[in-house]
């Protein structure tokens, strides 16, 4: 048996529902992705350039999550 991450965000205004399942679902699974490919990178950059390894790190938490969360309205 396969687990697939289920996430539930109530308390939204983007639908009538006010609960998005799609959205935050495919946030995660697409933050598990790019966080497999660019924390290890981000880690080695991070050896010579603090700030930017730092950024590379932090980039799937603060912009690949919130945009396509935000980008499915169900």
């Amino acid at each position: 048996m396969a687990f697939v991450p289920l996430c539930v965000q109530c308390g939204t205004r983007s639908n009538p529902c006010r609960c998005k399942v799609v959205g935050p679902t495919l946030g995660f699974v697409a933050f598990v992705v790019a966080g497999v490919i660019e924390w290890p990178l981000g880690a080695a950059v991070y050896l010579f350039r603090h700030r930017k390894g730092r950024r590379i790190m932090a980039h799937p938490a603060t912009v690949v999550y919130p945009r396509i969360t935000s980008a499915i309205p169900i």
